[in-house]
This record gives structure tokens, sequence and C-alpha cells, in this order.
């Protein structure tokens, strides 16, 4: 067919939906389906219906089977190009086509897809000849779930019928196993499983830092800090709640009104003068932090990073363990520079880029957003910016080795977007480096140049976590909750076998909490094993049993993690400066 594979997916996949849909129609009778939409997706398709019962998953194998049933038929698929008027005839017994129908433009020409006789489909295309060429396919349904009808809460609520396709069985099996091991790296489960999160009604899509995950947090934190500390970076934290005229004067109200969180004053209006809001980014805090002061040019480039928690509203059904929060804190960075500094700061924020996620054990790419529909400023001003990233992006990465993103830049600038892919080979968005012309000019910063006159600085918006929350999820799943060492909540799980060792356990314990080792025992009377269990399930790297032996001896059992095997008589000393190496040189893989 002269296709490429994913040329040839969609064409599969999209030929599938219809037999879905033809397998549903005949199963609960035309009279009782209404059809909606069935695009193809990553691992396959699914299709929306409107049914007078919910699909239970007793009935999933009779819908595969019915689909089996209708390949087998070897039916032909035929197009036929109609006329607005036709389609609405044709299809008045379907509110959901006849509405699509009305929304497209009545010079435009339509076409409908039959699937055999008594199948028929508002599609553009295109499909297999023949349902004979789909007699191989491997399909699976995967869920049904509901979905508004076009992501309105207003409009009907339909059943969205997922289906895993892919064109072997081979695939299809290779995906199911994906599929499991993602379940079993599923962030939510482990953060439950190990203690680390929870979330509650009463504050929707923002997270409760438990004690472990709150440790885990922090070592994240005073790892980035140390690294930002001496690559000249100045940490600073500013108001969570400002007034409207600061959003205002950034831009940030005309274009982020609806997911930010607002504090009432006095007149409950978002025209009201005194209104409030959670901040939603950094950025306009960085400008007025910047602006406290006269500037030179040779004070440039000045760094200003933050953790700040910030708020951004999103709709219920978006929101997604910590993947998709309410409430975050972002490793923002806003960086003042002279024009001619732009592209080494940039360099320079890569290569800080490239050493934090390596130390993950993560691989990255770039991708290169350009200017979008609703920009601010000039267009010789983005010009600049766009000539920069590119003059970045081609020396770095190589010309044509990075993707473009045509219209999908921040309104105030152009990006560079950094995906990281994990364990399992999925990409996430993470880092960003964002040329910014604009917020300068609108909160009139300056600096006095070399030659006495005052020029506006560029600034560069960065991030290379993002969002903690979200990265400390794709880590997560990324090391199946079994973090190295320097990361690990607690990193030495102690066991006095008798509360007689209790004491020289005590001296363990403080000999390690005294170089920064971050310590659990466990000094209760009962059973050793039942001790070890619980540092095992919350995946401790080393477990140490203290006995009689170790107690005349000043030894410790050693237990790593991953490991049945017990190293025995290793010297307290020894295991301590064990400890401290892996907590400096920040290794991925247990010693």
């Amino acid at each position: 067919m002269g296709m490429n594979r994913e040329e040839f997916l969609e064409v599969y996949r999209h030929s599938l939906a219809h037999v879905l849909a033809k397998a549903v129609i005949e199963i609960y009778g035309i009279e009782n389906v209404q059809y909606a939409i069935g695009p193809q997706i990553a691992d396959g398709f699914y299709y929306d219906f409107l049914l007078p019962k919910a699909i239970t998953e007793d009935e999933i194998p009779a819908i595969e089977a019915k689909m089996r049933e209708i390949l087998k038929r070897k039916e032909d698929w035929t197009v036929k190009e109609i006329t607005r008027d036709e389609g609405l005839e044709l299809f008045k017994d379907q509110k959901f086509k006849t509405e699509l129908i009305r929304d497209i433009d009545p010079s435009e020409k339509l076409t409908i897809y039959y699937t055999g006789d008594d199948f028929v489909d508002l599609c553009r295309g295109p499909h297999v000849p023949n349902s004979a060429e789909l007699l191989s396919a491997a399909f699976q349904i995967k869920s049904v779930s509901s979905a508004y009808w076009r992501g309105d809460e207003h409009r009907d609520s339909l059943q969205r019928v997922y289906v895993y396709a892919f064109p072997n069985p081979k695939d299809l099996k290779a995906h199911l196993a994906f599929i499991r091991e993602a379940l079993e790296r599923d962030h939510k489960k482990l953060g439950q499983q190990l203690d680390l999160f929870m979330f509650k009604e009463t504050s929707p899509g923002m997270p409760y830092w438990l004690p472990r995950g709150w440790r885990m947090y922090r070592a994240l934190i005073e790892y980035w800090r140390g690294l930002h500390d001496v690559a000249g970076y100045q940490e600073i934290s500013a108001p969570i709640i400002n007034n409207k005229k600061l959003w205002l004067i950034s831009g940030h109200w005309a274009h982020y009104q609806n997911n930010m969180f607002l504090c009432p004053g006095s007149d409950w209006t978002p025209d009201a003068d005194d209104m409030m809001a959670a901040k939603p980014m950094n950025c306009p805090n960085a400008m007025m932090t910047y602006k406290r002061t006269a500037h030179s040019y040779r004070e440039l480039p000045i760094r200003y990073n933050e953790l700040d928690v910030i708020h951004r509203k999103e709709k219920s059904g978006q929101m997604n363990g910590l993947f998709r929060v309410q409430e975050f804190r972002q490793d923002d960075d806003h960086t003042f520079v002279m024009e001619s500094q732009i592209e080494e700061e940039a360099d320079a924020i890569l290569d800080l880029a490239e050493k934090i996620y390596a130390t993950f054990g993560l691989t990255y790419r770039a991708e290169f957003s350009t200017r979008p529909d609703d920009f601010m400023g000039e267009i010789e001003t983005w010009d600049r910016a766009e000539a920069a990233i590119k003059r970045i992006l081609d020396r770095r990465f190589g010309e044509g080795n990075y993707e473009i993103n045509e219209g999908d830049g921040a309104f105030y600038g152009p990006k560079i977007d950094l995906q990281v892919k994990d364990a399992l080979g999925r990409e996430w968005q993470c880092g960003t480096v964002q040329i910014d012309f604009q917020l300068p000019h609108n909160f009139g910063l300056t600096y006095q140049d070399s030659d006495g006159t005052a020029k506006e600085p560029v600034v560069l918006h960065r991030a290379i976590f993002g969002s903690l929350e979200r990265f400390i999820g794709i880590i997560i799943e990324h090391y199946k909750g079994a973090f190295p060492f320097w990361l690990s909540p607690f990193q030495v799980g102690v066991v006095p076998i008798r509360p007689e060792h209790n004491a020289y356990a005590r001296e363990v314990v403080e000999t390690l909490q005294g170089i920064g080792v971050r310590v659990e025992v466990d000094y209760a009377d009962k059973n050793m094993n039942e001790k070890i269990k619980f540092y095992k399930t919350m995946k401790d790297p080393y477990i140490l049993v203290i006995g009689d032996k170790e107690v005349e001896e000043r030894t410790v059992a050693v237990t790593t993690r991953g490991s049945k095997e017990q190293r025995h008589g290793v010297k307290l000393e020894e295991f301590a400066e064990l400890c401290a190496k892996q907590n400096r040189e920040k290794k991925i893989d247990l010693e």
C-alpha cells in the first residue's frame, strides 16, 4: 500500500473502530444506539456511544466475539460522496452525526463509508478495502469509561469503549506486557504502598506529603540547591497571593485568568480593583525582585531561582495523581541577561539539565516551540529569539535532530522543551528554557550598559524538573519505588533482634544519623522477621540486623535491597563510609 507504519496503523485502527461500532449496533440494536466518534489513539482506538444501559464487564467478550464474526464475513468498505442535506437525511436518527454535519461548511463535500451493506458512518477515511485484511488483527477491549460529548460536562455522558489494537498477536502480547509493567509501576499505587503521599477531597489535586514522602522531597530539593548554589544562582521566595494588577502587567490576567484561583476582596467580581489571586507561576515576582534596584551590565547574568508553591485550576477529570495537580512547586529560575548572553546562558542551562537527568538515569531530547497566535510583543523580537534558539539547538543537537512545534510557544516567547525518557521508554515533558523579551518590557526593567545608556534585559525562564510533584511521580514509576540510596525516604532500616541489643542499635543509629544518613529503627520486642518484612516492603536500600555477635564485635549484618544474601561482620565504620560515599556520589545502583 506504500504506507509507513504509522500511516498503516491509522488506517488499520480506524477501520477496526467501524467494526466495533457495527458490533455494538448488532448487539444492542440500531434503535438503541447513538454512535458518536471513533478516533485512533496511540495503542488502538476508542468509540463513544450513547446506550440505554451501561456496558458491563461480562458483556465485553460478546462484543469482541461479534467483532471477529464481522471480520470473518470479509465485507467490502465502500466510500461515497454526499451533500450536506443528504447526510442530514441519512443520519436523521443519529443526533451526534447530524450535529457534526451541521458544523461542517455547507460547501464542503461529505464522505461516508459503508462496512458491508448495513452499517454506514460519517468519515473522511481512508479504510482497508475489505475486512479480510483485518483477519490477522489482534485486539482487546481495554475498558469502558464515561466521557462527555465534545468534552462538555453539560452535554450527554457517553460510554467510551477503549480497544488495544495491533497488526498481529505478537505486538499485542508485547503491549499487554508493557501495560502490566506500567501498572506495577503506577505511582499512585506505589505512593500509597510506600506511604509517600495522599489526596483528600477537601483539597482536590493538592497532595498531602506524608513523612516518608516529604523526606524524599527534601532530599530532591537539597540536591537541587547544592547544584544551583555553586552555579551562581540566588534563591528567592515571594508572595503566593498577589493583587491582580501584577497579573495585568505581566499579561497573565488576559491569558491565564481561567486557570487562576481568585481570592475575592470586598467585591466578589474578577473586575474588582482589590481582587487577589494565588500565583500560577513565579515570573512576575521575579520581575519585581529585579526591579527593586538599579543594575549594571557588569552584574548580568542575574539568576533568581525559587521553589515557591504555585496553584493552577484544573478540571476534575484532568487531575491524575502527581502528574496533574492544582498545587505544586516548580524548580523555577528567571535569569536576566543581555541579548548577547542568551546563547551562552542557555547552553549552561542545558549542561545543568543534562547533569541532573543523568543523575537519575534519564535520557532526553529537545523540542523547539515557536510563536503562538496569541503572542505578545513585536514580531521582530520574536524572530531574533527564535533564531537564537535555533542556533543553540543546531549547535548542541545537530540541525534537524530536534522536533519543531509550530505555534506552541508561550505567549511571551519561544521555548525549548526537554522530553525525558523513563525505564519503560515513555516520554515526559519536564524541562523548559524560554526566551522572553516581553515581560522585561512590560515591567519597565532596565540595566545600565557599558556606554551608560539604559537597556532592557532579556529573561530566560527555566525549569529542569518542571513540577517537582510531577517529576517525583515520574521517578517513582521509573525506579518502581526502589529509589537510589541518596534519594530514598529512609536509607537504612535497623533491626535489633531482642531488647538487649537496643543499646548498640541506638549507637548504630546515632553514628549514621551523625553523617546525614536517614535511618529508621524498630526497638519493639517483636519478631525480627516482622521488622525486616516492613523495611523490605518500604524498599529501604539496606537493612541492618543486630544480634549478640554484632554487639560483641561492633559490626552489623547487612542485607542489600534486592539481594537474599546477608553480609556478616561488616564494621560499623566501614558501613558508615559506604553510606557517606553513596550520598556524595549519588549513584543509581547500590554498592
